[in-house]
């Protein structure tokens, strides 16, 4: 076995999913989600077939986003995966539209930023181990600088333990 990294190459502001699925319709039902989804949509997205020839299939709206998606699934090359790019739209606008797809088993990631795909490759072919969207965690402090770097639960009192918060529910009559 032989574990590759694979970069997802695609512009700035567009934005990706990357998901797995499990049937050669993949692309025409991923199409009519997305549209259905959001009216004006513009995306390109590719599947690579898991059986015979294992072809990549593909469609979109935006014919540069399609070429796009097309030959970076060519690259990738496993099985069941599929990739949609997005322009002027984003991926919690069409999430639930995908997931919602009833042979789509799973995303792997949806996001603006740069992404590289691990894969490993077998004998019999290839398959997506995990991908990386981000850069590595910064350490953390122990006290937030300002008010403004608190984090979100902190700030509307839902994490225990946060001087001046209390636990969401906590009951008046504790006090």
């Amino acid at each position: 076995m032989e574990l590759i990294s694979i970069p997802i190459r695609k512009p700035d502001e567009v934005n990706l999913i990357l998901g797995q699925s499990h049937f050669i319709k993949t692309v025409e039902d991923l199409h009519e989600a997305l549209v259905g989804a959001v009216p004006g949509i513009k995306f390109g997205l590719a599947f690579c077939e898991a059986s015979g020839p294992a072809l990549v299939r593909w469609s979109g709206t935006d014919e540069q986003l399609t070429d796009l998606a097309r030959r970076e699934m060519l690259e990738l090359g496993a099985g069941h995966a599929f990739l949609i790019l997005l322009r002027d739209a984003f991926p919690i606008n069409v999430l639930p539209a995908v997931r919602s797809v009833q042979e789509v088993c799973g995303i792997y990631c949806a996001t603006a930023n740069p992404v590289e795909v691990i894969v490993a490759q077998i004998g019999r072919g290839r398959a997506i181990l995990g991908v990386v969207a981000a850069p590595a965690a910064a350490p953390s402090r122990t006290r937030p600088r300002s008010p403004s770097a608190r984090p979100c639960s902190a700030a509307s009192g839902t994490r225990p333990g946060d001087p001046g918060q209390e636990a969401a529910g906590a009951s008046l009559s504790a006090r």
